[in-house]
Protein backbone atom coordinates (compact mmCIF):
# COMPACT_ATOMS: atom_id res chain seq x y z
CA UNK A 1 0.00 0.00 0.00
CA UNK A 2 1.40 3.66 -1.30
CA UNK A 3 2.61 5.67 1.97
CA UNK A 4 -0.54 8.98 2.82
CA UNK A 5 1.25 11.83 1.98
CA UNK A 6 1.41 14.59 4.47
CA UNK A 7 1.32 11.70 7.76
CA UNK A 8 3.33 12.42 10.13
CA UNK A 9 5.46 9.19 11.82
CA UNK A 10 6.95 10.40 14.99
CA UNK A 11 9.17 13.19 16.49
CA UNK A 12 12.94 12.97 15.72
CA UNK A 13 16.24 13.99 16.07
CA UNK A 14 16.83 18.19 16.09
CA UNK A 15 19.14 19.69 13.98
CA UNK A 16 20.95 23.38 15.61
CA UNK A 17 20.30 26.38 13.66
CA UNK A 18 24.40 26.78 13.40
CA UNK A 19 25.06 23.56 11.69
CA UNK A 20 22.02 23.98 9.36
CA UNK A 21 24.13 27.45 8.52
CA UNK A 22 27.43 25.45 8.43
CA UNK A 23 26.32 23.01 5.99
CA UNK A 24 24.81 25.02 3.87
CA UNK A 25 27.62 27.27 3.93
CA UNK A 26 30.10 24.23 2.50
CA UNK A 27 27.37 22.53 0.05
CA UNK A 28 27.35 25.77 -1.91
CA UNK A 29 30.91 26.46 -1.60
CA UNK A 30 31.33 22.99 -3.32
CA UNK A 31 28.59 23.61 -6.26
CA UNK A 32 28.62 27.39 -6.88
CA UNK A 33 32.16 28.65 -6.38
CA UNK A 34 33.10 31.39 -7.68
CA UNK A 35 29.71 32.13 -9.44
CA UNK A 36 26.91 30.22 -11.94
CA UNK A 37 28.69 31.61 -14.63
CA UNK A 38 25.98 29.79 -16.80
CA UNK A 39 22.94 31.71 -15.29
CA UNK A 40 24.51 34.14 -15.11
CA UNK A 41 24.73 34.71 -19.12
CA UNK A 42 21.87 33.71 -20.19
CA UNK A 43 19.16 34.29 -17.68
CA UNK A 44 18.29 38.25 -17.09
CA UNK A 45 18.40 39.72 -14.08
CA UNK A 46 14.80 40.46 -13.01
CA UNK A 47 13.20 37.24 -13.90
CA UNK A 48 11.79 35.47 -11.48
CA UNK A 49 10.64 32.08 -10.88
CA UNK A 50 8.06 29.47 -9.01
CA UNK A 51 8.73 26.27 -8.48
CA UNK A 52 7.01 22.98 -6.84
CA UNK A 53 9.30 20.51 -5.72
CA UNK A 54 7.36 17.13 -5.91
CA UNK A 55 8.78 13.45 -5.23
CA UNK A 56 8.39 10.98 -8.22
CA UNK A 57 8.29 7.90 -6.00
CA UNK A 58 7.32 6.69 -2.65
CA UNK A 59 9.04 8.00 0.46
CA UNK A 60 9.94 9.47 3.67
CA UNK A 61 10.94 13.17 4.05
CA UNK A 62 13.95 13.97 4.79
CA UNK A 63 15.62 17.55 4.91
CA UNK A 64 12.87 19.80 3.26
CA UNK A 65 13.77 23.06 5.86
CA UNK A 66 17.77 22.32 4.67
CA UNK A 67 16.42 22.23 1.34
CA UNK A 68 14.96 25.72 1.63
CA UNK A 69 17.44 27.11 3.01
CA UNK A 70 19.71 27.09 0.28
CA UNK A 71 17.14 28.99 -1.96
CA UNK A 72 16.70 31.54 1.32
CA UNK A 73 20.31 31.55 1.21
CA UNK A 74 21.19 32.96 -2.64
CA UNK A 75 17.75 34.60 -2.63
CA UNK A 76 16.71 36.12 0.45
CA UNK A 77 13.25 37.66 -0.55
CA UNK A 78 12.72 34.39 -1.89
CA UNK A 79 9.08 33.04 -1.05
CA UNK A 80 8.91 29.45 0.59
CA UNK A 81 6.04 27.06 1.62
CA UNK A 82 6.55 23.01 2.82
CA UNK A 83 3.42 21.49 2.09
CA UNK A 84 4.73 18.18 3.12
CA UNK A 85 7.37 18.05 6.14
CA UNK A 86 10.51 15.44 7.32
CA UNK A 87 9.23 12.63 9.11
CA UNK A 88 5.98 12.39 7.14
CA UNK A 89 5.57 9.40 4.41
CA UNK A 90 4.35 10.88 0.73
CA UNK A 91 3.53 9.12 -1.96
CA UNK A 92 4.44 9.79 -5.77
CA UNK A 93 3.35 13.04 -7.10
CA UNK A 94 3.03 14.41 -3.87
CA UNK A 95 3.82 18.08 -3.72
CA UNK A 96 6.51 18.27 -0.83
CA UNK A 97 7.33 22.37 -1.23
CA UNK A 98 6.79 25.80 -3.13
CA UNK A 99 9.49 28.26 -3.72
CA UNK A 100 9.35 31.79 -5.40
CA UNK A 101 11.78 34.42 -6.41
CA UNK A 102 14.69 36.11 -8.32
CA UNK A 103 15.09 33.14 -11.35
CA UNK A 104 18.67 33.66 -10.99
CA UNK A 105 19.06 32.82 -7.57
CA UNK A 106 16.48 29.67 -7.40
CA UNK A 107 18.37 28.71 -10.78
CA UNK A 108 21.78 28.20 -8.95
CA UNK A 109 20.74 27.10 -5.83
CA UNK A 110 18.61 24.16 -7.65
CA UNK A 111 21.07 21.34 -7.63
CA UNK A 112 22.65 21.99 -3.83
CA UNK A 113 19.01 21.86 -2.37
CA UNK A 114 17.77 18.78 -4.61
CA UNK A 115 20.85 16.94 -3.53
CA UNK A 116 20.10 17.92 0.21
CA UNK A 117 16.57 16.12 0.23
CA UNK A 118 17.31 13.78 -2.04
CA UNK A 119 19.95 12.24 -0.31
CA UNK A 120 18.20 12.94 3.35
CA UNK A 121 15.16 11.30 2.17
CA UNK A 122 16.66 8.34 0.86
CA UNK A 123 18.00 7.97 3.65
CA UNK A 124 15.39 8.10 5.97
CA UNK A 125 13.29 5.87 2.80
CA UNK A 126 15.61 2.92 3.50
CA UNK A 127 15.34 3.20 7.13
CA UNK A 128 11.75 3.24 7.83
CA UNK A 129 11.47 -0.01 5.41
CA UNK A 130 14.35 -1.52 8.16
CA UNK A 131 11.73 0.10 10.87
CA UNK A 132 8.30 -1.88 9.17
CA UNK A 133 10.00 -4.84 9.10
CA UNK A 134 11.19 -5.12 12.79
CA UNK A 135 7.73 -4.12 14.11
CA UNK A 136 6.20 -5.70 16.77
CA UNK A 137 9.16 -7.84 17.47
CA UNK A 138 10.18 -5.54 20.44
CA UNK A 139 13.56 -4.80 18.74
CA UNK A 140 14.85 -1.12 18.26
CA UNK A 141 16.99 -0.36 14.88
CA UNK A 142 20.42 2.01 15.78
CA UNK A 143 22.43 3.77 13.10
CA UNK A 144 25.97 3.04 12.65
CA UNK A 145 29.32 5.57 12.20
CA UNK A 146 29.60 4.52 8.96
CA UNK A 147 29.00 7.72 7.07
CA UNK A 148 30.44 9.83 4.11
CA UNK A 149 32.89 12.20 5.89
CA UNK A 150 31.17 15.57 7.04
CA UNK A 151 27.96 14.40 6.26
CA UNK A 152 27.64 12.10 9.78
CA UNK A 153 25.17 14.60 11.51
CA UNK A 154 22.34 15.06 9.08
CA UNK A 155 22.88 11.36 7.74
CA UNK A 156 22.25 10.37 11.23
CA UNK A 157 19.17 12.99 11.63
CA UNK A 158 17.81 11.18 8.67
CA UNK A 159 17.99 7.79 10.27
CA UNK A 160 16.45 9.30 13.13
CA UNK A 161 13.38 11.13 10.83
CA UNK A 162 13.21 7.43 9.06
CA UNK A 163 12.33 5.84 12.45
CA UNK A 164 15.86 4.64 13.53
CA UNK A 165 17.82 5.68 17.27
CA UNK A 166 20.89 7.23 16.99
CA UNK A 167 23.84 5.24 18.21
CA UNK A 168 26.75 7.17 19.14
CA UNK A 169 27.59 10.19 16.95
CA UNK A 170 31.20 9.90 17.33
CA UNK A 171 34.43 8.11 19.43
CA UNK A 172 34.09 10.49 22.68
CA UNK A 173 30.37 9.79 22.44
CA UNK A 174 30.28 6.39 23.86
CA UNK A 175 32.41 3.21 24.79
CA UNK A 176 32.53 0.48 22.10
CA UNK A 177 35.60 -2.38 22.23
CA UNK A 178 35.32 -3.74 19.11
CA UNK A 179 37.61 -6.60 17.80
CA UNK A 180 40.54 -5.00 17.45
CA UNK A 181 40.46 -3.60 20.39
CA UNK A 182 40.43 -6.98 22.04
CA UNK A 183 43.10 -8.64 20.16
CA UNK A 184 45.38 -6.08 21.12
CA UNK A 185 44.39 -6.06 24.55
CA UNK A 186 44.80 -10.22 25.20
CA UNK A 187 41.12 -10.91 25.02
CA UNK A 188 37.67 -9.69 26.57
CA UNK A 189 38.00 -9.60 30.00
CA UNK A 190 41.17 -7.72 30.02
CA UNK A 191 39.85 -5.13 27.06
CA UNK A 192 36.83 -4.61 30.00
CA UNK A 193 38.97 -4.22 32.82
CA UNK A 194 40.80 -1.45 31.21
CA UNK A 195 38.11 0.53 29.99
CA UNK A 196 36.51 0.26 34.08
CA UNK A 197 40.21 1.37 35.26
CA UNK A 198 40.68 4.32 33.17
CA UNK A 199 36.97 5.63 34.61
CA UNK A 200 35.01 4.33 31.78
CA UNK A 201 30.99 3.49 31.93
CA UNK A 202 28.20 1.73 30.16
CA UNK A 203 30.61 -0.53 28.10
CA UNK A 204 29.65 -2.27 25.36
CA UNK A 205 31.75 -4.91 23.67
CA UNK A 206 31.78 -6.64 20.48
CA UNK A 207 31.58 -10.42 21.07
CA UNK A 208 31.64 -13.04 17.72
CA UNK A 209 30.93 -16.07 19.78
CA UNK A 210 29.21 -17.88 22.71
CA UNK A 211 32.61 -17.57 24.33
CA UNK A 212 33.48 -13.94 23.92
CA UNK A 213 29.50 -13.49 25.31
CA UNK A 214 30.14 -15.56 28.79
CA UNK A 215 33.52 -13.71 29.26
CA UNK A 216 32.04 -10.44 28.61
CA UNK A 217 29.08 -10.94 31.49
CA UNK A 218 32.07 -12.52 33.57
CA UNK A 219 33.84 -8.78 33.18
CA UNK A 220 30.58 -6.90 33.85
CA UNK A 221 29.89 -5.34 30.20
CA UNK A 222 27.25 -3.32 30.05
CA UNK A 223 26.57 -4.40 27.08
CA UNK A 224 26.79 -6.92 23.98
CA UNK A 225 27.25 -6.40 20.31
CA UNK A 226 26.64 -9.57 18.99
CA UNK A 227 28.46 -9.27 15.42
CA UNK A 228 27.83 -11.52 12.78
CA UNK A 229 26.25 -14.51 14.27
CA UNK A 230 23.89 -16.84 12.69
CA UNK A 231 20.51 -17.14 14.19
CA UNK A 232 21.08 -20.29 16.24
CA UNK A 233 24.04 -18.46 18.26
CA UNK A 234 21.99 -15.63 18.24
CA UNK A 235 19.45 -16.86 20.54
CA UNK A 236 21.58 -18.25 22.54
CA UNK A 237 23.47 -15.50 23.32
CA UNK A 238 20.48 -13.87 23.97
CA UNK A 239 19.31 -16.25 26.34
CA UNK A 240 22.40 -15.75 28.08
CA UNK A 241 22.67 -11.97 28.66
CA UNK A 242 18.64 -11.88 29.15
CA UNK A 243 17.82 -10.39 32.59
CA UNK A 244 21.47 -8.96 32.92
CA UNK A 245 22.55 -6.78 29.53
CA UNK A 246 20.89 -5.55 26.58
CA UNK A 247 21.84 -7.05 23.19
CA UNK A 248 22.61 -5.62 20.04
CA UNK A 249 22.91 -7.65 16.66
CA UNK A 250 25.43 -6.36 14.31
CA UNK A 251 27.02 -6.97 11.00
CA UNK A 252 25.43 -7.83 7.11
CA UNK A 253 22.09 -7.03 7.89
CA UNK A 254 19.39 -6.85 5.17
CA UNK A 255 15.87 -6.46 4.95
CA UNK A 256 15.83 -10.14 3.98
CA UNK A 257 17.30 -10.53 7.09
CA UNK A 258 16.21 -8.17 9.73
CA UNK A 259 12.89 -9.76 10.56
CA UNK A 260 14.73 -12.65 11.81
CA UNK A 261 17.18 -11.26 13.25
CA UNK A 262 14.77 -9.38 15.41
CA UNK A 263 12.69 -12.11 16.31
CA UNK A 264 15.73 -14.27 18.22
CA UNK A 265 15.15 -11.63 21.42
CA UNK A 266 18.15 -8.65 20.63
CA UNK A 267 17.13 -5.62 22.22
CA UNK A 268 18.69 -3.77 19.55
CA UNK A 269 19.76 -4.64 15.59
CA UNK A 270 22.79 -1.77 14.11
CA UNK A 271 22.31 -1.51 10.39
CA UNK A 272 25.46 0.19 8.61
CA UNK A 273 23.40 -0.06 5.16
CA UNK A 274 21.11 2.61 5.82
CA UNK A 275 23.37 4.91 5.88
CA UNK A 276 26.25 3.90 3.40
CA UNK A 277 23.76 2.47 0.73
CA UNK A 278 20.73 4.15 1.06
CA UNK A 279 19.72 5.45 -2.75
CA UNK A 280 18.59 8.58 -3.39
CA UNK A 281 15.28 8.89 -4.33
CA UNK A 282 13.90 10.94 -7.12
CA UNK A 283 13.03 14.39 -6.07
CA UNK A 284 12.59 17.38 -8.90
CA UNK A 285 11.79 21.19 -9.10
CA UNK A 286 9.48 21.84 -11.61
CA UNK A 287 8.78 25.57 -12.81
CA UNK A 288 6.16 27.73 -13.85
CA UNK A 289 5.14 31.74 -13.88
CA UNK A 290 5.07 33.07 -10.44
CA UNK A 291 2.14 34.47 -10.64
CA UNK A 292 0.07 31.38 -9.86
CA UNK A 293 2.46 29.92 -6.80
CA UNK A 294 1.56 30.00 -3.09
CA UNK A 295 2.43 33.27 -0.91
Amino acid sequence: MAPRPGRQYHAHMKLADDDIERFIDMALAEDVGRGDITTAAVVPEPARLAADMHCRQDIVVAGIDIALGVFRRLAGECQTQVFTPDGARAAAGTTLAHIEGPARALLSAERTALNIVQNLSGIATLTRAFVDRIAGTGATLLDTRKTVPGMRLLAKYATSVGGARNHRMRLDDGVIIKDNHIAVCGGVGPAVAAAKAAGLRAIEIECDSLEQVRDALEAGADRLMLDNMDLETLRGAVAMARGRVPTEASGGVTLETVRRIAETGVDFISVGRITHSAPAVDIGLDFSDPGGGAD
